[in-house]
């Protein structure tokens, strides 16, 4: 089952949210301060960012953090699925093909793409990403942090 995040998830979410961030999925580690702020603006509106809980028999699972930009290549609004997460105990149950269709199911009818980050050694998650129609970019990101 995959339902809207809310305040009582908070606990179960930053001791997700700090695995995720320890794990091979990512490249670096981020501050705690972030998984704070991340969490006020999910409970504040769902207007640039909304958070998922995916549960497996009444538990907490994993959990999916999106985010909405408006992109003129796209022509349109994209959503951005920042962060998905499925326990290492919970992986090959399905999960994140359950998310997708979640997701499939209720995506705003304004949103033109749907766009996402892999890392290369993450093959598992890149496998499911490809089999739900995502496919790569020929162009690399950068960043500047502010």
């Amino acid at each position: 089952m995959v339902r809207k995040i809310g305040e009582e998830d908070k606990q179960c979410y930053f001791s997700m949210a700090r695995d995720f961030y320890s794990s091979d999925a990512v490249d670096h580690e981020i501050p705690e301060a972030h998984f704070c702020r991340s969490f006020d603006e999910m409970m504040r509106s769902d207007n640039y960012m909304a958070g998922y809980i995916i549960e497996c028999e009444g538990k907490a699972a994993g959990y999916a953090v999106l985010a909405k930009t408006f992109s003129q290549e796209a022509g349109g609004m994209v959503l951005w699925i920042d962060e998905l997460y499925v326990k290492p105990q919970y992986r090959c149950h399905g999960l994140g093909h359950e998310f997708f269709s979640y997701l499939k199911r209720n995506m705003p009818d304004n949103i033109r793409r749907v766009r996402l980050e892999v890392e290369d050694s993450n093959v598992r998650a890149a496998a499911l990403y490809k089999e739900t129609g995502f496919k790569y970019l020929d162009y690399s990101q950068m960043i500047k942090e502010i």
